[in-house]
């Protein structure tokens, strides 16, 4: 969490360098004179306790440094940290419960009694690494001070401030990842730090004696990722320090939801020199955006701000997604200004635990029983506004003396018991609890490493120290291989520098008096994140999860399209093409029917696709019906006609047999287009090509016979052409129309017994419906068959178009030629429409040209007849249709 003060790698370095500086320091100053002092902290004011082991520890007490330019070569003149803060004083007194626990304790360092020195860093690592240089030096010499009069005395310099022989072995600390990192490279002590959460400190080659007690970063943003794909926020803003605590957030919430759908709206940094005008600049891009989850990682004096800034502008309708910087900050929970920016607030936490009698100790302390205590005296005269007892010299400057001396002095009876103030508040111990695990930790080590034999190691495997002799190699073998049972319960071990990561999820909620409050509604243990959402206020005030969304996602039916130049969260949403389907919200692709299945009317599944045939109830099927059914009733009123009039010159003169039997053949045509309608089925499909087939050869043959007759009987009317009339009597005629008809009924019966028609499901087309037709299983019957009558057609006319001009006034070879041109027109534009008509319209296309082609025929030969036959009786005589 405090990676906040990291800037540069460079920044480390110098740091480094100082202290190294630093430590010759102290190893001169002893060496020079015995009359020398030990480098003191900047505050000179801490909490000691003696001991058989002394561990160190370190915390930011004050959030204000003394305003001294240093000059690490020369001893500063003492000026105060100042800034009391409460929740830091509260971490020193954990760990001084904690080891009071410790020494109480019959099994844990039996026989040894753990101290500790605990100094106040003031939030600065400069001065950090200057309090943990005072924990390393010890006393190795005595020294008396020569400090001109005007300097205030040093930590151990006849203050009754208590010295150590011996340098602490381990040192809870410190309050930054830049301070454990300091530590952590300069110092041989052992760092347990309870804050310092930089993913870097995981680094074992770069950091081996380095331990925490608070999870990795990289685990917080990871959680947050999680909760963003889990609501399913594909469009967030984040706002985030300028440090290597924001850029790494930011990195790590990319990565986690790379490919899972999230995008970042916006990414703004906040820098601590300028904050007021980068939290200005921030509030405007989050006004603007359409982003409705803002995702913040940064410390909480910054929100703070930023929080303001969006209070002026009036915007109270985003959700903000907390890290652990922030997300349990009493100062932004506390502050009515930013209660409605701030409602509804999901962040995670450092995880929370109890720590039985804690609470009673804090309210026992008082400056009567530690007298010592420097900051539990400034803590009582900020609490109480009085002065707690008389202060000793060395602690303070002349100005801060004449300050305290104008407070009154305290009555002995002010008590914490009944005080209502973070400092006494344990409902949710988060760092408290990190720095009671950090003494337990560095006591189950020290004793395992004092404790001999070591029964919970194999033989052989370690070997024990003394108090006096403790070897930091030894107690880091201790620490990488420890596990033990905390007093809550807690099963506690170190996984390298870590420990296995535990969080607390926390949310924001309005409370009556119109503040906010911290509402637990889940944890998350290593990756599995566990949450209460039925617990959860939002910023809307309801438990409606919000929408923050670039587009809205593609609903069933639709597919995504990614806009040119944009993030891949905006998109649009493109229909599915027919045939398609998308049955999922947001689908990248749609994906095609199978061939037997079709798309819905909404694409949004495949169904079995429709079975089409042209059948008797459609218009198309009835249509047709309906002019066969005219045809066959016209042809058997012109057959009933000529039957009645079969004695007439009209009827007689063109060989009335054959005009019969034309009549009977177009009939059949006229009905054989019925069996083409209907569901296919095996019989019908082999019977409807061959009933055309044969119907249309008989019809064609009778034709070709009356033109050939015609003909002869002209041709006969010359001289020494008697005899040819003779080859085309009524028998020949009869006989010829027979034997044109078999040759069809041949082709026929060998098409259909080798490769006939049946019916199938044409999967070509792709509509909706399935064709179900008679598939050719042979084209070569087919064509055989329409090449046939085609063949008859074209010699009959032909025969009829010489026959045309003969002289007599009725001469049938006209009609006949005409009926032909017809016929003919009608087939030559039935092969390219029957090869490019889909699913059942090919069938419909076969029955127009059988019906076109027999209307053709009826009408040219027989209406012409018909019409002398009935209206022009007189017109019906031999006389009239001999005449030239």
């Amino acid at each position: 969490m405090f990676t906040l003060w990291l800037s540069s790698a460079s920044s480390l370095l110098l740091v480094g360098l100082v202290g190294r500086q630093l430590g010759l320091r102290v190893g001169l100053q002893c060496v020079q004179t015995v009359t020398c002092s030990r480098w003191g902290t900047t505050s000179n004011q801490g909490l000691f306790q003696d001991g058989d082991v002394v561990i160190g520890g370190l915390f930011s007490l004050h959030s204000q440094p003394p305003a001294t330019d240093h000059n690490f070569t020369q001893l500063p003149q003492y000026k105060p940290c100042t800034g009391l803060e409460h929740v830091p004083l509260k971490y020193m007194h954990a760990m001084a419960f904690a080891v009071e626990e410790i020494n109480n304790s019959p099994t844990l360092l039996p026989g040894v009694k753990l101290g500790y020195h605990m100094f106040d860093s003031c939030g600065r690592p400069p001065w950090a690494l200057q309090a943990a240089l005072s924990l390393v030096g010890g006393d190795s010499c005595s020294c008396k001070s020569t400090d001109p009069p005007d300097y205030f005395p040093r930590y151990g310099e006849g203050t009754g401030e208590r010295t150590s022989d011996h340098p602490v072995p381990l040192i809870i600390g410190g309050a930054s990842s830049v301070t454990g990192q300091i530590l952590s490279r300069i110092l041989g002590p052992l760092p347990i730090s309870y804050l310092s959460s930089c993913p870097c400190l995981s680094d074992r080659w770069q950091f081996p004696n380095f331990f925490r007690t608070i999870p990795s970063d990289i685990y917080q943003a990871k959680a947050i990722a999680q909760l963003a794909i889990r609501f399913k926020w594909t469009w967030i803003g984040a706002v985030v320090a300028n440090n290597n605590y924001g850029h790494m957030a930011v990195k790590i919430f990319q990565d986690e939801t790379q490919g899972k759908g999230v995008c970042l709206a916006f990414v703004e940094t906040l820098q601590r020199e300028n904050i007021v005008s980068d939290a200005r600049r921030a509030a405007l891009t989050i006004q603007a955006s359409t982003a409705r989850v803002i995702l913040i990682f940064t410390w909480y004096t910054d929100v703070r701000e930023l929080f303001l800034q969006l209070a002026k502008k009036n915007v109270t309708d985003r959700q903000f997604l907390a890290s652990e910087a922030w997300s349990t900050s009493d100062n932004l929970l506390q502050n009515l200004v930013t209660s409605e920016v701030a409602s509804g607030v999901l962040g995670v936490a450092i995880r929370s635990s109890p720590i039985p009698g804690f609470e009673n100790y804090l309210r026992s302390l008082h400056p009567i029983h530690h007298p010592d205590d420097e900051f539990l005296k400034e803590f009582w005269r900020a609490e109480f506004g009085c002065s707690p007892g008389v202060t000793p010299l060395s602690s303070y400057s002349l100005s801060s003396l004449k300050s305290k001396d104008s407070l009154p002095a305290c009555s002995g009876t002010e008590s914490l018991e009944g005080v209502k103030h973070p400092f006494t508040d344990t409902s949710q111990l988060r760092v408290t609890y990190n720095v009671y695990l950090a003494v337990y930790a560095a006591a189950h080590a020290l004793h395992s490493l004092l404790s001999c034999p070591n029964r919970d190691s194999p033989p052989g495997s370690f070997t024990c120290s003394s108090p006096k002799h403790i070897k930091p190699i030894e107690l880091l073998q201790r620490l990488n291989n420890m596990n033990f049972t905390a007093p809550q319960g807690e099963i506690f071990y170190f996984q390298g520098a870590d420990i296995p990561a535990k969080y607390d999820l926390v949310n924001w909620q309005n409370t009556p008096e119109g503040s906010l409050k911290l509402v637990l509604i889940g944890r998350v243990d290593g990756f599995d994140l566990h949450l209460n959402e039925s617990a959860i206020q939002w910023s809307t005030g309801s438990n409606q999860v919000p929408v923050s969304v670039c587009s809205e996602s593609c609903p069933p039916g639709t597919r995504k399209a990614n806009r040119k130049g944009e993030p891949l969260c905006c998109f649009d949403c493109i229909p599915c093409a027919e045939g398609e389907m998308s049955n999922k919200t947001g689908s990248l692709h749609c994906e095609r029917c199978p061939l037997e299945f079709w798309s819905n009317a909404e694409q949004t599944a495949c169904i079995p696709r429709q079975l089409d045939f042209l059948s008797f109830d459609e218009t198309l099927g009835i249509t047709l019906t309906t002019a066969a059914v005219c045809g066959v009733t016209v042809t058997t009123a012109v057959f009933v006609v000529f039957l009645c009039y079969r004695q007439t010159p009209m009827v007689r003169a063109n060989n009335s047999e054959l005009s019969f039997l034309l009549l009977v053949s177009l009939k059949l045509c006229f009905l054989c287009s019925l069996v083409f309608i209907g569901r296919p089925s095996v019989w019908t499909c082999r019977f409807q090509q061959a009933a055309f087939g044969i119907s249309f050869v008989l019809c064609v043959s009778c034709l070709q016979v009356k033109t050939i007759v015609v003909l002869a009987a002209f041709r006969s009317a010359r001289p020494g052409a008697e005899a040819l009339i003779r080859w085309f009597g009524p028998g020949q005629q009869r006989g010829s129309v027979c034997l044109l008809t078999c040759v069809q009924v041949i082709i026929c019966a060998v098409w259909l017994s080798l490769s006939p028609p049946v019916p199938q499901r044409d999967l070509g087309f792709q509509g909706s419906k399935v064709t179900l037709e008679c598939a050719m299983a042979s084209v070569v019957g087919f064509s055989l068959v329409l090449g046939y009558i085609g063949l008859l057609a074209c010699t009959c006319l032909l025969l009829a178009f010489l026959a045309r001009k003969l002289p007599d006034n009725f001469n049938e070879a006209k009609l006949i030629t005409f009926s032909m041109l017809i016929f003919c027109a009608v087939w030559v534009a039935f092969v390219p429409a029957y090869i490019s008509s889909p699913g059942k319209y090919v069938v419909a296309v076969e029955i127009f040209a059988i019906l076109a082609s027999s209307y053709g025929l009826l009408l040219c030969i027989f209406a012409p007849k018909c019409f002398i036959i009935l209206l022009r009786p007189e017109r019906n005589s031999k006389k009239h249709l001999m005449a030239r």
